[in-house]
């Protein structure tokens, strides 16, 4: 009996699998695994800076960000993907060009403060990042395309490699505020897409504990805007007790905290996204339907100029 079954579970036993090897690594890939302490930066310097750029779009830069000192974003060890950026640089001569957008009006408003934290991570990693203000947005309708801020944030867009998007959650969805901006932004004007082949990264703040109602959300708007959204994403529960309250030194500052770090992953891996993904954002925007509208347009056009010269 015992050795019938011993036999049966040697035919029923199969092999153990060969263990998954990785074809690339870090150092396959040129790089070396993160381990430097050293403050690093390549944040564009105010003498290099634009002044107007840097006044209306970089309210993020604080007096501390000149130096090493005093900023928890210059302690972080970001070596890989600042060998990227910086390899990139070097190759391209081109910064990614990042806007950011958050999603409340409030005087003291955490998406903002939250925008504005994850925006320093991205100007140290090189990144010529603009935020855009809400403020004086009108409600969307169909006779104020024309409106100064309706256009502004539709250049920013066009001008843009990657979005940054940054909402509260309120009544387990994401804001007015911050979809009115997305609704301003058209699929296309004319030939001119300003959303398509962008990446994008994700982020929410929570009033009571965590969720992701918000993240789901704009996930599901970035791929209607035809956005590569990156996989991570980042939610912030009681986002007031992750700030000092206000009036207190750093009170504009994100302590540290899991929350923080995953924020910090999420910047991290959207620079990677974007500087891998940018320069194939033409063949990702190649489409056969696209091919075959305009070919059925040049043919009729070509049957007109035939038929008005017979």
């Amino acid at each position: 009996m015992y050795s019938g079954l011993r036999a049966s579970l040697r035919l029923n036993t199969r092999p153990a699998l060969p263990r998954p090897r990785h074809r690339y690594s870090l150092t396959t890939m040129g790089y070396t695994a993160g381990s430097e302490k050293t403050y690093r930066s390549l944040a564009i310097s105010e003498k290099d800076d634009d002044r107007d750029i840097r006044q209306k779009y970089r309210p993020f830069i604080l007096e501390e960000d000149s130096g090493a000192e005093g900023c928890w974003v210059n302690d972080l060890e970001l070596t890989t993907v600042l060998d990227m950026a910086e390899k990139d640089l070097r190759n391209t001569n081109q910064r990614l060009k990042v806007l950011v957008l958050y999603g409340s009006l409030r005087k003291r408003s955490y998406s903002r403060l939250v925008a504005y934290e994850a925006s320093r991570i991205l100007f140290r990693l090189g990144c010529d990042v603009r935020v855009f203000d809400p403020e004086g947005l009108p409600v969307k309708n169909d006779r104020e395309h024309n409106h100064p801020k309706v256009q502004e944030l539709r250049e920013l867009s066009v001008w843009s490699d990657g979005h940054v998007w940054v909402s509260p959650e309120q009544h387990g969805n994401l804001t007015a505020v911050f979809k009115n901006q997305i609704d301003w932004i058209p699929l296309s004007t004319g030939s001119v897409r300003p959303t398509q082949g962008r990446t994008l990264a994700i982020a929410q703040v929570c009033g009571g504990s965590q969720s992701f109602n918000a993240v789901n959300s704009l996930r599901i708007l970035g791929r209607w805007m035809r956005m590569f959204t990156i996989p991570n994403q980042s939610s912030i529960p009681k986002a007031y007790t992750h700030f000092p309250d206000e009036g207190q030194p750093g009170d504009q500052r994100l302590m540290p905290s899991g929350n923080r770090d995953r924020l910090v992953d999420c910047m991290e891996e959207f620079v990677k996204y974007t500087i891998l993904m940018r320069p194939h954002l033409d063949l990702f925007a190649d489409r056969y339907s696209e091919r075959e509208e305009r070919r059925i347009k040049e043919k009729k056009a070509a049957n007109g100029a035939t038929s008005s010269t017979n």
